[in-house]
């Protein structure tokens, strides 16, 4: 299994390696054409795809020091290094969110402006186009491999893509003598920027602290109190190393077992819950019932 691991990581970068490229181009293309037509909102999103290279960078820097093996001091392996870079790469994206609100309110003070050209609403449709494709690319892969880090990767890509029909909406709008559309538009796209960077922020703390998710916590207990051999179940914790997650269980057994005949069923505890639930690695104690 844990061969299996390091393969789907390096299989993960696949997708960091295509957003990066997907959000290099349009981030050029759209900083170029925001500047020349004047659009606000379209500078905006501009920012925000070069927040999604760093963040795709951190991603992939991350998928790669955690296919380093464990060593002397890191007896449990690398997995935690893609959650502290998408914990690096959040600190970023909510800095340059507020720029982008920081100027949108700039403009909202300085007053009105002229409407932006319309060439930058229909960069706005193209790149949601792309990043919607990237999106499915990333999706299918993060499913394909289990992979968090590349599922997150994919939720930022739909994200973008409505950001982008966002901002060409606003374009589009401010045709009709309303150029404060543009404005609005830029609001919205630092706020999802923002909105973005605090909901990686909160899972990879919560990973970080050893947070785990409740409800799996109990389908996991519910599972193994139905396994033959366990009476009860006197303690169950959960705990995250990137994708992989760890089970410490305490299980009591019949008094009447012995030491081969307890052991046995701590095993087909460990099979049952990595073989058919993808559990890493699973710690069981076992005491008399």
């Amino acid at each position: 299994m844990e061969a299996k691991k390091y393969k789907d990581l390096k299989l993960g970068e696949r997708g960091a390696i295509i957003s990066i490229i997907a959000y290099l181009c349009l981030s050029i293309i759209k900083l170029i054409i925001g500047n020349i037509s004047d659009s606000a909102a379209l500078r905006a999103d501009g920012l925000n795809n070069t927040t999604d290279i760093i963040a795709s960078i951190a991603v992939l820097i991350g998928l790669k020091l955690a296919q380093k093996p464990p060593d002397k001091d890191h007896s449990y392996g690398h997995w935690k290094s893609e959650t502290i870079a998408s914990m690096i790469a959040s600190f970023i994206m909510i800095a340059v969110g507020f720029q982008v609100l920081v100027g949108a309110v700039n403009s909202i003070i300085q007053g009105s402006k002229e409407s932006p050209d319309i060439l930058a609403g229909y960069v706005g449709l193209i790149s949601a186009v792309i990043m919607y494709f990237v999106y499915r690319y990333n999706k299918k892969l993060a499913e394909k491999i289990n992979s968090k880090a590349v599922m997150a990767a994919a939720k930022d890509n739909i994200s973008d893509a409505w950001v982008s029909i966002g901002v060409a909406i606003g374009i589009f709008g401010s045709q009709l003598n309303m150029p404060w559309l543009d404005i609005i538009a830029a609001l919205i796209v630092g706020l999802l920027i923002c909105k973005t960077a605090w909901g990686i922020f909160t899972q990879a703390s919560h990973e970080l602290s050893d947070g785990f998710d409740i409800n799996k916590l109990q389908l996991y207990r519910d599972l193994i109190s139905q396994l033959d051999g366990v009476e009860e179940i006197k303690d169950i914790k959960g705990r995250s190393y990137g994708n992989n997650e760890i089970i410490d269980v305490v299980i009591l057994v019949s008094s009447a077992l012995d030491i081969k005949e307890a052991h046995d069923i701590a095993t087909r505890v460990e099979q049952v819950m990595m073989k058919d639930y993808d559990v890493f690695d699973v710690h069981i104690h076992v005491e008399p019932y």
